[in-house]
C-alpha cells in the first residue's frame, strides 16, 4: 500500500482526489494539506510515498514546496498538479517526477502513480 499526501489550497480538489484515489487498489493512507508549509511538515512527519501538489497555494507554493522536499526526502515522489498546463517544464525542473494537468483524464493521475510506484 501506497501513502499519499495530497496537496492543494482548495478542499473541493482535495475531496475530488481523494475520491478518486479511494478507487486505486494500491492507495493506503491519504493525507491533506492545504499549502507548502504544512506540506513540508507532514512529509516530515507521515513520510509519504507519492505527494500530489497543486503549484498555486498560499504561504509556499507547490514549486518552492517541491524544491523543498526534494532536498531533504529525494526518495518521494512528486506529481504536480495544476490547472495550467504551462507548469509542466518549471515543475520538472524544480524536481517534480511528473505532472498531470488537472484537465486530464482521472486515469492518467492514478497511471503516473502507478509507473512512479512501480505498480504498472
Amino acid at each position: 500500500m501506497i501513502k499519499v499526501l495530497i496537496v492543494d489550497d482548495q478542499p473541493r480538489s482535495r475531496n475530488s482526489v481523494r475520491a478518486l484515489l479511494s478507487t486505486w487498489s494500491w492507495a493506503g493512507e491519504v493525507r491533506e494539506a492545504s499549502n507548502g508549509r504544512e506540506a513540508l511538515e507532514l512529509v516530515r512527519e507521515f513520510e509519504p510515498d507519492v505527494v500530489l501538489m497543486d503549484v498555486r497555494m498560499p504561504e509556499i507554493d507547490g514549486m518552492e514546496a517541491t524544491a523543498l522536499i526534494k532536498a531533504q526526502w529525494p526518495q518521494v515522489k512528486i506529481v504536480v498538479l495544476s490547472m495550467y498546463p504551462e507548469y509542466r517544464a518549471e515543475a520538472l525542473a524544480v524536481g517534480a517526477d511528473s505532472f498531470v494537468a488537472k484537465a486530464d483524464a482521472p486515469l492518467e493521475m492514478l497511471n503516473v502513480l502507478a509507473a512512479l510506484v512501480g505498480e504498472a
